[in-house]
C-alpha cells in the first residue's frame, strides 16, 4: 500500500471480498523526494488500515531498492543503455521480496494496485497475464517478469474497472479525502525527471564532454556527457542544425554520440536477453505475435523466436528508436506471451 488511490480500492476490495490479509507498505528510496513513499503516504495506508481493521506494516527494502533498481539504473545508463526502473522495481521487489515476505509470515496471494489481468486461459492451459479493460491505465507491459510460478498467486483487482474514476469511486468509499490524490508521475527516485543530475550525485562523477559525429563522420560539437543522451533524441542537443536530427547511436568507446535522420532510426529486428515466457515454455519455432517496445506504444506485428538464448523479434515494419535497455513485450491479442530486455 502506497498510501495512493489504487492501492486502497484495493485493499477496500480485498477486504470486502472476506480475506483475511493485511497492508503492506514498502518502504524503498530514504531522499524524502516527493515522488517516493513520504511519511504522509504511510500515514495515509495506516489510516486506511485503521478504517478497515486490518493490521499496517512497513517493510523495509531500502537496501535491496537500492541494489537492484538505482545501480542497475545508474549502470545502465553508463553502459549505453535506456534502463525502465519500474521492470526492475516489480521483478525485483513487489514480486519477489514482498512475496518472499508474504510467505514467511503465512500469506497466500500479494493483491496491488497494478492494472492488469491474471485468469485461467483454456488456449494456453494455465493462468496468464492479460491486459487491463481500461486500456489507457493498462500496466501488463510494465509486468511482463513475473514468474509464472508466483503469477497464479498475484491478484490485480483493477484489472477489470472501467475507469480510473471508477477506481477513485472505490477510494471514496473509504470515507477519506485519499480518492482526491494525484497519480504519482515520472521515476519515482527522480521526481523532476532531471535523471542525469540524479546520478552524478549519487555517484560523485563528472561524466566528461565528448564528440557529436554526424552519421557520416563530420563533427557537430561537444556533447555535455553520455548519460544524458538517448536513442531518438531531438530536443536538448544544443546543435545548430540545419533540419531536425536525432541521436541514433552511443559510442562507449571513444565517448562519441552519433546524430543522424529519422531513417537512421528505424529498424527491422531486435534481440533481447533476460527473457521471461509466461503463456508459453518456449519459442523454438517462429510465433505470430504483436510487440511492444515501450511502455507509450501501441504494439506491431512482429514474429518471435529463441535462438541461442536470445528472443529474436522481426517486425513486419521498421520500427523507430528501438532502444537497448528498454522491454520488449510480446502479446497474442491481449495475453502477455513473455518479453525480455532490448540488448
Amino acid at each position: 500500500m502506497s498510501g495512493g488511490v489504487d492501492s486502497s480500492a484495493v485493499a477496500y476490495l480485498i477486504k470486502s471480498q472476506g480475506y483475511p490479509c493485511i497492508g503492506a507498505t514498502m518502504h524503498l528510496y530514504t531522499s524524502g523526494a516527493e515522488g517516493c513513499v513520504t511519511k504522509k503516504d504511510i500515514e495515509d495506508a495506516r489510516h486506511v488500515c485503521d478504517l478497515l481493521k486490518i493490521e499496517h506494516r512497513v517493510v523495509d527494502f531500502s537496501s535491496d531498492f537500492d541494489k537492484y533498481v538505482i545501480r542497475n539504473f545508474i549502470s545502465a545508463y553508463e553502459n549505453g543503455f535506456t534502463p525502465n526502473p519500474c521492470i526492475e522495481c516489480n521483478f525485483r521487489l513487489k514480486f519477489d521480496k514482498l512475496f518472499e515476505y508474504a510467505e514467511r509470515n503465512g500469506y497466500d496471494y500479494v493483491a496491488t494496485g497494478h492494472y492488469a489481468i491474471t485468469e485461467y486461459s483454456e488456449k494456453y492451459g494455465r493462468v496468464v497475464l492479460k491486459k487491463a479493460t481500461d486500456l489507457s491505465k493498462d500496466q501488463s507491459y510494465v509486468l511482463y517478469r513475473i514468474s509464472k510460478e508466483r503469477l497464479a498467486r498475484v491478484m490485480f483487482p483493477l484489472g477489470n474497472v472501467t475507469s480510473k474514476s471508477e477506481t477513485r469511486e472505490l477510494a471514496a468509499q473509504l470515507g477519506v479525502d485519499i480518492s482526491a490524490k494525484k497519480d504519482s508521475q515520472d521515476i519515482c527516485f527522480v521526481p523532476n525527471g532531471d535523471y542525469a543530475k540524479f546520478i552524478e550525485e549519487y555517484t560523485g562523477k563528472k561524466y566528461p564532454e565528448g564528440d557529436f559525429i554526424r552519421f557520416d563522420g563530420k563533427y557537430l560539437g561537444k556533447h555535455k556527457g553520455i548519460i544524458r543522451y538517448t536513442i531518438g533524441q531531438r530536443k536538448g542537443l544544443g546543435l545548430a542544425l540545419d533540419r531536425s536530427m536525432y541521436v541514433v547511436d552511443k559510442d562507449l568507446e571513444q565517448n562519441k554520440i552519433i546524430i543522424g535522420d529519422t531513417e537512421h532510426l528505424m529498424k527491422s529486428e531486435l534481440f533481447a536477453r533476460d527473457v521471461n515466457l509466461l503463456a508459453v515454455d518456449n519459442l523454438d519455432t517462429p510465433m505470430r505475435v504483436k510487440a511492444k517496445i515501450r511502455y507509450k506504444q501501441e504494439e506491431t506485428d512482429a514474429y518471435a523466436v529463441m535462438e541461442n538464448g536470445l528472443l529474436h523479434v522481426t517486425f513486419d515494419e521498421p520500427q523507430r528508436a528501438i532502444s537497448k535497455g528498454q522491454s520488449v513485450v510480446l502479446y497474442d491479442g491481449d495475453i502477455v506471451i513473455g518479453g525480455g530486455i532490448i540488448s
